[in-house]
């Protein structure tokens, strides 16, 4: 069985022109005839109706779609100018055509109707006020649909550069990798094969576990800890790596790959000076539903190259997070002349915020 969806707008401006009927009804019942009464009533609302609409649902998405809104300004004030006309005149015509000169007519109501001009003016308020309530209601709208396409196209873009994270290994560091295992075959053959089980673990794991939007902490800290293994048997002594890992809760899932850049990032800028050795710290503690990680690496007071990158890049990790955890993170990131730092803590216990999938 289909399952009904309730139509909002529909909804909302349906209750619009119901309102709208319902007071001029029992404005006009005071001083004309029942009959007439709902006649005119149904007439004003019938050619706002037919206008309002015209404007708001035809011409104002087409002047936000092609930016010409200053045409569609110009074709507001001719759509109130022909709505005051039009219930100006139905008002004007009501009265002569029905009222006057029988028992509801009165020395007021001729003075009111007399001029049309007089009618047409009092009536531009009401016109304005129509004209408004249906143009700001559509602009609403408009703008409420541009910002759900733009959330999705933002989203999309940063989430395919994902994937191709997820499919496709950092060339920099395969090439680094594989060149240090040639290095260590003729040298240490079993640091060799210690290098090459966790460099296929990094590869098992890009291209088959974390084709999902989510996954085990558990897994993530693994692939975390093998990728920090791969750095440090890579950098050897020239480094000091120190890390931390204090999981409890292994089973919460998390964004797969979301804290990769992170280490990319500490490794790939990382320090050396010749009379100081570089590090780099990482820590990563769970507490209840809070995830708080750390990390700290040396850096240098040398601009970075405008070409380096590192994975996803740490602006597009921030964006990712705020599309992903919204009100749910916080990110700080320091960096002095010495020491590069990242803190970023995720709250766990809330629905990971996937737009449009």
């Amino acid at each position: 069985m289909k399952k009904f969806h309730l139509n909002k707008p529909l909804v909302f401006i349906s209750g619009f022109w119901i309102l709208l009927g319902l007071t001029l009804w029992s404005q006009l019942k005071r001083d004309y005839p029942t009959l007439n009464t709902f006649g005119t009533a149904a007439l004003i609302v019938l050619c706002s109706a037919v206008i309002a609409h015209s404007l708001s649902n035809v011409f104002l998405p087409f002047a936000l779609k092609k930016g010409k809104m200053q045409g569609f300004v110009f074709q507001t004030v001719i759509a109130t100018v022909v709505l005051t006309a039009a219930i100006g005149g139905i008002f004007y015509g009501t009265y002569w055509l029905s009222i006057h000169g029988t028992k509801y007519d009165t020395a007021a109501q001729l003075a009111e109707n007399k001029d049309y001009l007089v009618v047409f003016l009092r009536t531009i308020p009401s016109a304005l006020l129509i004209i408004g309530s249906t143009c700001g209601f559509q602009f609403y709208q408009e703008h409420y649909k541009m910002a759900q396409k733009h959330t999705l196209l933002q989203q999309a873009h940063l989430e395919a550069q994902l994937r191709i994270l997820q499919d496709q290994i950092n060339p920099h560091l395969m090439f680094n990798v594989l060149n240090h295992l040639h290095i260590l075959m003729k040298k240490d053959v079993d640091l060799a094969s210690t290098l090459l089980v966790k460099f296929s673990d990094i590869l098992r794991y890009q291209l088959y576990e974390c084709n999902r939007e989510t996954i085990a902490l558990e897994k993530e800290v693994t692939y975390l800890k093998n990728l920090v293994s791969v750095e440090k048997i890579r950098w050897g002594d020239e480094l000091q790596v120190d890390c931390i890992w204090n999981i409890t809760n292994g089973k919460r899932d998390i964004v797969p790959l979301l804290l990769v850049p992170f280490v990319e990032n500490a490794f790939k800028h990382v320090s050396r000076l010749p009379s100081q050795k570089g590090f780099v710290r990482l820590s990563l503690n769970q507490e209840n539903e809070q995830l708080t990680f750390t990390i700290e690496n040396s850096n240098s007071p040398k601009p970075a190259r405008k070409n380096e990158s590192s994975g996803l890049g740490l602006e597009n990790v921030r964006k990712r997070l705020e599309i992903l955890y919204p009100e749910q993170h916080d990110l700080q990131i320091t960096r002095s002349d010495t020491h590069f730092k990242v803190v970023l803590v995720i709250h766990l216990d809330q629905k990971v915020n996937y737009v449009g999938y």
